[in-house]
């Protein structure tokens, strides 16, 4: 009796990371695949919505085991803010015993893949002799400037840091300029500090990843970035990028409770088609405004005339009071045409309700691509991580937004929201926007049809992962 092919998925902590694997993991399944998923014990990292999304996943997912790896003595402790990466790469390494262990409770694992930040782990992979891909779930654009800018400084001779460069273009091969200030957090940080070392050295380790690497695009929606990626120039020479295999897009959510979709879409029901602006930052706390930019964009979206769909956090992360937070009496005066609702909504479902009409979205990769899905125009305005490099690219070769320039100065006003809304649902500009997500929208079904970009590099994937003959093991199946 033929084994079963078991492939081992190892997501990181944090719903967006997740997600995107978990569908890997369907696909997977689909195509004869036992899958196994490995877990670092997420109360090292409390946070409920990952918490909520990772018991969902294993409850709709029967097909799929889930195993959490023991806890380790004295986990480290993951920092928020500019020493996440330092401390998520510690916790990912105190869990390479427990993942080695688990791996080989297996009798052959045919591949592992890791989450984009556990990439150490792939390590633990190749001393048993497995196959190992990492998972980036951001965009190609940004996999070509994290194998770039190790090198930047170097090949420029120049001792100066990015965070000295200001608003000076980074000029990376393939890519449009990027203001150094658009940089992610990370690589702004002081040269000495043990953050940037850590980062510069988890990138300049990019090349060495593995068997190949997993992106969640597809490959007309970033042509320049996939060709770049392809292309030896890409690196210094003596570098070569392992195999890239555009798979996305990956999307939706996992196992999630419909009853908590009512409200918004019930509303959304009531509207007439594309009349609706929608506003979400994200699926974590880590997405919060300031009172007063609360009020300032409550006052633009009052001025603009447009209905509008608002996910509302508090400034420092507890349950909002609406009526305190947002201008005097705003809610009873935008109650006919407008829907605040706190902490959460179901993103990828209300933009595909054929009432939006437009996103403004703070430039994560899943919702940038949630929105080109559904073929709505999106506003720009980036937060934190590599949101500010993905809003170049969508407002620049992808042409599927424009942007709030206001962020730059740590404020947007009303002003510039109420101007920004019209031109994205009134204008030519707007409608010129619109036309291009349609196009991107059209790109993204036919990737992964029969003869599509993205199905085609799945084969391959596969096709290599069969290829590659891992070493049997004592010990029963997991």
């Amino acid at each position: 009796m033929q084994m079963e092919k078991t492939v081992v998925l190892y997501p990181g902590l944090a719903v967006s990371h997740f997600v995107p694997m978990m569908r890997l993991g369907a696909a997977l399944v689909e195509h004869g695949y036992a899958v196994s998923v490995a877990l670092i014990d997420h109360a090292v990292n409390p946070d409920a919505a990952f918490g909520a999304v990772v018991a969902g996943a294993a409850a709709s997912m029967p097909s799929v085991r889930f195993h959490t790896l023991p806890l380790v003595e004295d986990p480290p402790t993951v920092t928020p803010g500019a020493q996440f990466l330092v401390s998520y790469y510690n916790l990912v390494h105190s869990y390479n015993d427990r993942l080695h262990d688990f791996l080989c409770s297996f009798t052959r694992v045919h591949a592992v893949v890791v989450d984009s930040l556990s990439a150490e782990a792939l390590g633990v992979a190749k001393t048993l002799g497995i196959p190992g891909y990492l998972m980036f779930t951001s965009s190609a654009a940004t996999l070509a400037a994290f194998a770039q800018l190790p090198y930047y400084t170097l090949a420029k001779g120049s001792g100066t840091s990015f965070r000295e460069l200001g608003d000076t273009p980074v000029e990376l091969f393939g890519l449009p300029p990027i203001p150094a200030s658009h940089l992610f957090g990370e690589a702004l940080e002081d040269p000495d500090s043990d953050t940037y070392k850590a980062t510069m050295a988890g990138m300049s380790m990019i090349p060495d990843t593995g068997d190949g690497i997993l992106v969640n695009t597809f490959e007309s929606l970033e042509a320049c970035a996939v060709a770049a990626l392809a292309d030896p120039r890409c690196l210094p020479a003596g570098r070569v990028m392992p195999p890239v295999y555009c798979l996305g897009p990956f999307l939706g959510g996992i196992g999630e409770a419909k009853e908590r979709h009512d409200d918004c879409l019930v509303w959304l029901d009531a509207q007439p088609d594309r009349s609706v602006v929608f506003l979400c930052f994200g699926s974590t706390g880590t997405a919060n405004h300031s009172e007063e930019q609360l009020r300032e964009i409550a006052a633009g979206l009052e001025n603009s005339g447009h209905r509008f769909l608002w996910v509302v956090r508090a400034p420092r992360g507890d349950d909002p009071d609406l009526h305190a937070l947002l201008p005097d009496g705003f809610l009873d005066r935008t109650g006919g045409r407008g829907l605040v609702v706190k902490q959460w909504a179901p993103q990828a479902e209300v933009l595909r309700h054929r009432a939006t009409g437009a996103f403004v979205t703070h430039c994560g990769w899943n919702s940038v691509l949630e929105g080109v899905m559904a073929g709505v125009p999106m506003l720009c305005w980036p937060l934190h991580s590599e949101q500010k490099m993905n809003k170049v690219h969508m407002v620049g070769e992808m042409g599927v937004a424009a942007e709030m320039i206001g962020w730059q100065q740590g404020l947007v006003q009303a002003d510039e929201v109420e101007r920004k809304v019209r031109l994205v649902m009134e204008s030519q500009e707007g409608r010129e926007i619109r036309s291009r997500v349609a196009a991107h929208k059209d790109a993204a079904a036919a990737a992964w049809s029969d003869g599509g970009s993205s199905r085609a590099a799945f084969s391959r994937f596969l096709s290599d992962v069969d290829g590659r003959q891992a070493p049997a093991r004592a010990g029963e199946d997991a």
